[in-house]
């Protein structure tokens, strides 16, 4: 399911290459295949077309995080930290400042 998921959404980005929340599925489907390198790009071009999408900042950090590289991962959430503070998003804000929390332990 998850392949044809994945196809769906290239399609979708496609038509729409602008579109953040369809780069952002497409980044989640290709994490919960265990593409990790394309999830990873996937996240990293979001940030690069859309700074201020706030979920990108957790899933990527944590893609990081899982693979030992901690300074990068800690860098992803303290700049994740900024931007959900800007959209005055306090949920997201908290779940990155918990996983930066963790990052030490």
């Amino acid at each position: 399911m998850s392949n044809q998921t994945i196809q769906l959404l290239k399609r979708f980005l496609e038509k729409d290459p602008k579109d953040s929340f369809t780069r952002f599925a497409l980044a989640m489907e290709y994490n919960k295949a265990g593409e990790t390198s394309e999830a990873k790009q996937t996240y990293l071009d979001l940030i690069a077309s859309d700074p201020e999408y706030v979920g990108t900042y957790y899933h990527l950090g944590m893609i990081y995080s899982l693979s030992g590289d901690k300074d990068l991962a800690r860098n992803v959430f303290e700049e994740g930290i900024q931007v959900a503070t800007r959209a005055n998003d306090t949920h997201a804000a908290s779940e990155l400042r918990q996983a930066l929390m963790e990052l030490d332990f």
